[in-house]
């Protein structure tokens, strides 16, 4: 047998329909959703198809098992709140291909909730041991769902944890996310190594009081706190910092949140990401320093959530060269070796096998929206460099 690229595009443009948004190609799925989970019913039917066993687990990973030892290929299939057809889903359906299509021992994964709803990364941060399973239960969604009680939406499929010493290695195909590739004409991305994150609410708690007759000098505004905050931080960041280094305010949440009244608290994520663990520490003392200088200049309490995050991962050797072998001969001349700045599954399934990425290139650099898109020949290549790395790898 052989690779099926209509097969595989079609596939493709069959799961955009499982929560798809009417706008473009855009699909709103995220964890958990009817969606979601009638996207994962659907894509366990295909691995069985596929001559795989599916197998969900208490947490909602679906995989398809092959027989013995094999080496994982895959990915994620949830979505951001507005979220894009390839994020995540390409190296699903990919790995879905592949694993029927060549006669090696191939199993498949699509991991629950990598996009976040309830941490980071959480369905793969539970099975690879990086996140204890009472402590995920506990985390909770930005309408105070807790992550129990969503994945017990899916308990009457579950069964128990994969043992992942059954697999060799793990390889995931992704988007790029980002500009470099689309920007210089290159077709495949080998990726090089995966950043590190940390990724946490911090609270400040002012006085709530009216807005019309409290002096400015006398209020203890939470939101006023998280712009000084948020300038504060910039500019203790520009001496340390480079330019791959980023940090991110994505949310806040203001309470009561009335025009006509001073904020009495303000509740915000704050998120940074570097590719050195050093400089990921040293980002949190800058932080969690400025916010205490804050909060007692202005006369506020100030909480920390709890610390979630990744360390930097390098990808591995073998699995990597496999990949740039096939990159040579899908796409000669246009491909490139290339870090990732967002962060993926393979970062936690690194604790526990080799782990590998490859990227084909996002149209206009767009992802985490409805517009995400990539050339169809662009897929397709992506597919046959994972297939040519495969067939080395076994050969």
């Amino acid at each position: 047998m052989t690779i099926n690229e209509s097969r595989f595009l079609s596939d493709l443009h069959k799961l955009r329909e499982f929560g798809a948004s009417g706008v473009g190609k855009g699909v709103v799925r995220p964890a958990y959703s009817e969606a979601d989970i009638a996207a994962r019913k659907w894509l366990a039917q295909k691995m069985a198809d596929a001559g795989l066993a599916p197998h969900f687990d208490p947490v909602g990973n679906l995989f398809g098992l092959a027989p013995g030892r094999s080496l994982l290929l895959g990915s994620h299939s949830d979505s951001q709140p507005e979220g894009g057809w390839l994020d995540g889903a390409l190296g699903v359906v990919a790995a879905l291909e592949v694993a029927r299509s060549v006669k090696q021992p191939i199993s498949v994964v699509s991991f629950q909730d990598e996009e976040g709803r309830f941490g980071v990364t959480t369905g793969s941060a539970v099975w690879s041991g990086g996140l204890p399973l009472d402590k995920a239960d506990s985390l909770t969604d930005a309408s105070g769902i807790t992550f129990a009680e969503a994945r017990s939406s899916m308990s009457d499929l579950s069964d128990d944890f994969v043992d992942p010493a059954r697999f060799e290695g793990f390889i995931e195909l992704h988007i790029e996310q980002g500009p470099t590739l689309d920007a210089q004409g290159d077709q495949i991305g080998v990726v090089t190594d995966i950043v590190g994150i940390r990724d946490v609410v911090i609270t400040f708690d002012g006085q709530q009081n009216h807005a019309g007759t409290t002096p400015m000098h006398l209020r203890r505004d939470a939101f006023q706190a998280v712009s000084q905050f948020n300038a504060m931080i910039n500019n203790r960041f520009k001496n340390m910092v480079t330019p791959q280094t980023v940090w991110t305010i994505g949310r806040v949440d203001l309470h009561p949140n009335a025009s006509s009244i001073v904020p009495g608290r303000a509740r915000f994520s704050m998120q940074w990401r570097d590719g050195d663990a050093n400089r990921l520490e040293r980002m949190e003392e800058i932080i969690r320093e400025a916010a205490k200088e804050v909060a007692e200049s202005v006369g506020l309490g100030l909480s920390f959530g709890t610390m979630l995050g990744l360390e930097p991962v390098s990808m591995d050797i073998k699995l990597r060269s496999a990949l740039q072998m096939g990159a040579e001969t899908v796409a000669p001349e246009r491909w490139q070796k290339i870090p990732s700045g967002a962060l993926h599954d393979a970062t936690n399934v690194a604790r526990l096998m080799p782990v590998a990425m490859l990227f084909v290139p996002s149209i206009a650099g767009i992802s985490h929206d409805f517009s995400e898109d990539t050339a169809e020949s662009d897929l397709v290549a992506g597919l046959r460099v994972l297939e040519h790395a495969v067939l080395s790898l076994n050969a």
